[in-house]
């Protein structure tokens, strides 16, 4: 027993005097959703020079490690994935962008002329965020991007550029956000845009086109989209 303990003693001090150390330099910084914290955080992106040291002085060289992200809180280490999760203030953007990209795209293809597709539109884009959202404002961006196109409609489904401009754009704004929403988050999206669709009565074919590509830019199959859609017309408002 006693010659394990020595060995043991031994080789203990035999780390202490030599080992690898690795020597961290900074390479940048910012704020990230830190996964060990569970919150937005300070971080540092560092890179390592892996070092032979003999009494804690490095000696050799033995290559490089990372980069790596510490957080500034619980200076724990992780892997520069971590920096592709938006932070809590930056998620809320995204969603709260989404809300009203979705909601411009549906009057676009369903027309302004309803009071009450107004009421609900500007209701939900004020849920998200938008306290100062009012009808008119609504009103006015939509008549805006129709300017912009040249036609009647901003997004005009019968007009091929118009279409795809559309697509374009809700494309943008939500197939970032899709990967951090849950199922039912995502979900919920589409059945805001269906809420303000079937405000003034069924699905118009425009409208049902733009939803169908909400539902697809937030990665629903099509059978689930299809299937969202009908509920919701089926659903009493």
């Amino acid at each position: 027993m006693c010659d394990v303990r020595s060995a043991l003693g031994q080789r203990a001090m035999k780390l202490r005097i030599c080992g690898i150390r690795t020597i961290w330099d900074p390479v940048g910084d910012g704020e990230f959703f830190c996964p060990g914290c569970g919150g937005d955080r300070n971080y540092r992106r560092l890179t390592g020079r892996r070092r032979f040291a003999v009494l804690g002085v490095p000696m050799l060289a033995r290559g490089t490690v990372g980069p790596v992200v510490e957080c500034a809180a619980c200076r724990e280490h992780f892997g520069t994935d971590a920096l592709d999760h938006p932070t809590t203030t930056r998620l809320s953007a995204m969603l709260r962008d989404a809300v009203h990209t979705v909601t411009l795209g549906v009057l676009a293809a369903g027309g302004t002329t309803s009071r009450t597709v107004l009421e609900t539109a500007a209701a939900i884009v004020r849920g998200a965020g938008f306290d100062g959202c009012t009808e008119e404002q609504l009103c006015t961006v939509v008549e805006v991007l129709a300017a912009d196109t040249g036609n009647g409609s901003a997004f005009d489904p019968a007009a091929e550029a118009c279409g795809a401009a559309l697509a374009i754009e809700l494309h943008e704004a939500l197939e970032p956000l899709a990967p951090h929403l849950a199922p039912a988050g995502r979900e919920s999206l589409l059945l805001q845009g269906a809420r303000i669709a079937l405000a003034d009565g069924p699905y118009g074919q425009a409208e049902r086109e733009v939803l169908t590509t909400v539902g697809g830019a937030l990665q629903l199959c099509a059978q689930d989209t299809a299937r969202l859609l009908a509920e919701a017309a089926r659903t009493p408002s």
